[in-house]
């Protein structure tokens, strides 16, 4: 578990770590770094060097305290026929997607600049730490926005990237909201393992597997 001890330890530095979830589900790398850490310069490089959608993940605990919906719990709720029918469409790798809603922090113009998205990562995560409420939630943020928020089920129901870093998260002792980052590639494809760990060595940042996140939390 050497690996796992110094990615808790490049995550309490505020450094980024890399995710790699497992061969047969996503088989995916993601760019990850504690909510509570995040600078503008971060978003920026998670823009630049991974491509992918920038997410926020909390754990499931934090979404029920402040009344957040999963995204396709809306979509079926929803009294429009199209919207119901698509929410109902399984993804590929066969799990329930993580995602519940986009928002933006009232302070920001646009919202979707590294400086915007920063400040909303960074105020949504000291919302979670001080365990607000939805009227903390309402008063300070809008939806839809440029940052999409995920939710934990837990490593119980789901091996995902929001339920492995949130899990890393916990074992840092940390704030459980985790900025994730998908890493494309050149390709027009997901960035393979091979190449997701070959950006870590140039960088100096920890490439972790999922299932050493997994055996910590079977083991306790």
């Amino acid at each position: 578990m050497v690996g796992l001890e110094r990615a808790i330890s490049a995550l309490k530095k505020g450094e980024f770590v890399i995710l790699h979830d497992a061969k047969g589900r996503e088989d995916e790398s993601d760019l990850i770094c504690l909510a509570e850490k995040v600078t503008p310069h971060m978003v920026r490089r998670m823009r630049k060097d991974a491509g992918g959608l920038i997410c926020v993940a909390m754990d499931h605990a934090s979404t029920r305290r402040l009344k957040i919906p999963f995204a396709i719990d809306v979509l079926r709720a929803a009294r429009n026929p199209l919207l119901f029918s698509m929410g109902n469409k399984k993804m590929k790798y066969g799990d329930k997607p993580a995602f519940t809603i986009s928002i933006n922090h009232l302070s920001t113009f646009t919202g979707i600049t590294d400086n915007d998205r920063a400040k909303t990562i960074k105020e949504f995560s000291r919302l979670i730490a001080r365990k607000g409420g939805p009227h903390d939630f309402r008063k300070s943020f809008r939806a839809i926005g440029h940052v999409f928020l995920l939710t934990s089920r837990g490593l119980e129901k789901r091996r995902g990237h929001t339920e492995l870093s949130v899990e890393l998260a916990k074992k840092a002792g940390a704030t459980p909201a985790l900025v994730l980052c998908e890493m494309l590639s050149d390709t027009g494809n997901a960035a393979t393992k091979g190449e997701a760990a070959a950006y870590a060595r140039r960088n100096g940042f920890m490439f972790l597997e999922g299932k050493e996140i997994v055996g910590k939390w079977e083991g306790r």
